[in-house]
C-alpha cells in the first residue's frame, strides 16, 4: 500500500474472539484494527463509516445470515473479506459459498 497500515474491521458475535483477533492484529505495526462489529447490521454500518481496507467476517453468527451480509458488502463496497469458519462439514460448505460470492480467503476458528 502507500506506507499506511492496513485498516481492518473484525466482525464476530463473540466478544472474546473480537478482542483476541483485534489484539493479535494490532501487534503488527502494518495493521490497524479500526473497529469491530457483533453482527451483520453493525458491520455494514461500520464499513460505511470506517472505510476499512479488509473485513474479517464470522460465517456463523446468530440472527445473521453471513452470506447475505457478504453479498451486501460486495454490492456496496467491494472490500476484501476474509471469512472466519468452523472446522466442520456444514461450515465448510458455507465457506465455499462465501468464497464463490467474493471473499478472498478464509481462516479456521480454533475448535474447543
Amino acid at each position: 500500500m502507500n506506507g499506511e497500515p492496513v485498516r481492518v474491521l473484525v466482525v464476530d458475535d463473540s466478544a472474546f474472539l473480537r478482542y483476541t483477533i483485534s489484539r493479535h492484529l494490532d501487534s503488527d505495526n502494518e495493521i490497524t484494527v479500526v473497529g469491530s462489529a457483533r453482527d451483520g447490521a453493525e458491520a455494514l454500518e461500520k464499513i460505511a463509516l470506517l472505510v476499512p481496507d479488509v473485513v474479517i467476517l464470522d460465517m456463523e453468527m446468530p440472527h445473521t445470515d453471513s452470506l447475505s451480509v457478504l453479498e451486501q458488502i460486495m454490492s456496496v463496497r467491494a472490500v476484501p473479506v476474509i471469512l472466519l469458519s468452523s472446522p466442520d462439514r456444514q461450515a465448510a460448505a458455507y465457506t465455499i459459498q462465501g468464497l464463490e460470492l467474493g471473499a478472498v480467503d478464509f481462516v479456521l476458528k480454533p475448535s474447543a
